[in-house]
C-alpha cells in the first residue's frame, strides 16, 4: 500500500474514532479561540485606509491624461506617506516586530517614488501605467491594513 493510500486510511480512521461524537469525552480545541484584532479600528490606521482608498478612486480621473498633477493629489500623497511612517513608527514603538510595520515603512517610501512616475509620464500611456501602478500601491497600503493579522507561529 502507498504512503498517500495509509495516510488516507489513518486519517479516515481517526475520524471515525473521534471522541468528539463519544458521550463523556472531552475533544480538544483544533482552532485558535482567542479572537484575533488588528490596528484597522484605531483613529491613525483608519485614517490610512480613508486617505488612500479616496486617492485611490481619484486615480481614475487622470487615466488618458497628461499635463500637471494637481497639487491636491500631490499634497494627499505626501500626506499619506507621513502617515504611513507614522504607523511605522507607532507600531515599532510597541515592540511589534511584524511585517505591517515594515510594510507601512516601504509604502511611506515608495508612494512619492510613484507619485514622480506619474509626474515624469511624457504620454498617455505612461501616465497610464504608473497610475495603476500607484492604484495598486494605494490598495496594498488599505488590504495590509484591515487584512486580520495571522496567528502566530
Amino acid at each position: 500500500m502507498s504512503c498517500d493510500a495509509v495516510a488516507s486510511v489513518a486519517l479516515l480512521w481517526m475520524a471515525a474514532t473521534s471522541p468528539v461524537d463519544k458521550p463523556g469525552l472531552i475533544a480538544l480545541p483544533t482552532t485558535q479561540t482567542v479572537p484575533l484584532t488588528g490596528v484597522a479600528s484605531e483613529p491613525l490606521f483608519a485614517d490610512i485606509v480613508k486617505r488612500a482608498g479616496t486617492l485611490k478612486a481619484a486615480i481614475a480621473a487622470f487615466k488618458g491624461l497628461t499635463g500637471p498633477v494637481p497639487d491636491s493629489f500631490k499634497t494627499g500623497i505626501g500626506e499619506l506617506a507621513a502617515l504611513d511612517m507614522q504607523g511605522h513608527l507607532t507600531l515599532a514603538q510597541r515592540g511589534t516586530d511584524g511585517d505591517l510595520k515594515c510594510i507601512l515603512r516601504g509604502i511611506s517610501q515608495d508612494l512619492p517614488l510613484k507619485l514622480g512616475a506619474v509626474e515624469a509620464a511624457v504620454n498617455p500611456k505612461d501616465r497610464d501605467l504608473a497610475l495603476r501602478d500607484m492604484a495598486y500601491l494605494l490598495n496594498d497600503n488599505v488590504e495590509v491594513i484591515t487584512s486580520p493579522p495571522a496567528p502566530p507561529v
